[in-house]
């Protein structure tokens, strides 16, 4: 592939980039004007708290759609396989990152329904177990570890801090 090839690829992908950049933020931008919608209104203001934000939204909506149908205009139609080819690619050099922070979601999302030491003790064993070597010598001390860290602390926050961390339901 010659440089100018991989300069017109990289701007294409950096337009694609762009766009869905400007989706995400239309999104955003909707939401938080439905959010000013909601705000209660007082008998002594005719617009409401709400008529600003509601204002604002909608003009970062309204530049934002004509960001976006400008940013499609820019993209020749081949551009969308090379990109998501390159998103894939990337998938896979990051797995690890991105298995850590899907564990790291569902530890936060499971902590309030099953406890903290729970949660705890399940999140760095599947982190442990992952990342370090596959020997016995190490899973010993992943176990370890995570025991250690999720009913250790617990222990020690209830007893010597009197601070209770979350028990679930």
């Amino acid at each position: 592939m010659s440089q100018i090839d991989s300069r017109s690829t990289q701007q294409e992908s950096g337009e694609i980039a762009r766009l869905l950049s400007y989706i995400a933020l239309l999104a955003v931008s909707l939401g938080l004007f439905l959010e000013a919608r909601a705000m209660p209104r007082s008998r002594f203001e005719v617009l409401g708290a709400g008529a600003f934000p509601m204002l604002v939204h909608g003009c970062l909506s309204l530049l934002l759609v004509a960001s976006i149908i400008a940013s499609i205009r820019k993209i020749p139609v081949g551009a969308y396989g090379v990109f998501a080819s390159a998103i894939v690619t990337w998938a896979r050099e990051k797995r690890l990152v991105l298995f850590l922070f899907l564990c790291l979601a569902i530890y936060v999302m499971s902590m309030p329904v099953i406890g903290y030491p729970i949660a705890t003790l399940l999140f760095l064993l599947a982190l442990q177990i992952t990342l370090a070597p596959k020997t016995r010598t190490a899973i010993a001390t992943a176990v370890v570890l995570s025991l250690i860290f999720s009913y250790g602390l617990n222990w020690l926050f209830a007893e010597v801090f009197n601070v209770f961390l979350p028990r679930g339901r």
